[in-house]
């Protein structure tokens, strides 16, 4: 369980769902978090899982993460990075397709409860010096 912070992020809100954290992950890259949250709702409900993804329409799934911008190389990447989800013997995110440090430095965060991370984004180091000042680790 993971105590809720003030600044209600996407990795809390879904930390019950440790693909669809990844997956918002990849919404965030080069986008702000208004715009992720214009499309988010819509995508889960199309695509709620990564075998769902996987069989998607890639034009149909496009259109659906338009406003984030770069909709048809994202749509690649959500897709790949699915189909690694389901196949690969992976052990930590950043073996798998499009996943970079901002995500691999929030499973670490809110999937592992790992609040000895470096990350280079302002948000997260935000959540971090908030979660060292609570009396309990806020992720159990």
């Amino acid at each position: 369980m993971i105590l809720k912070s003030p600044f209600n992020l996407l990795q809390e809100i879904y930390n019950e769902h440790p693909w669809r954290v990844l997956i918002c992950c990849i919404m965030l890259n080069c986008t702000s978090r208004k715009q992720v949250d214009r499309v988010r709702d819509r995508f889960f409900e199309l695509y709620p899982d990564p075998e769902s993804a996987i069989c998607a329409d890639p034009e149909e799934m496009a259109e659906v993460i338009a406003h984030l911008g770069f909709k048809n190389k994202r749509t690649r990447t959500i897709q790949r990075f699915s189909k690694d989800w389901v196949e690969l013997d992976w052990i930590e995110p950043k073996e798998l397709y499009g996943i970079g440090k901002y995500a691999q430095d929030s499973w670490e965060i809110f999937r592992k409860g790992n609040l000895n991370v470096d990350p280079t984004d302002g948000v997260l180091n935000k959540y971090l010096a908030w979660a060292k000042t609570q009396d309990k680790n806020p992720i159990k």
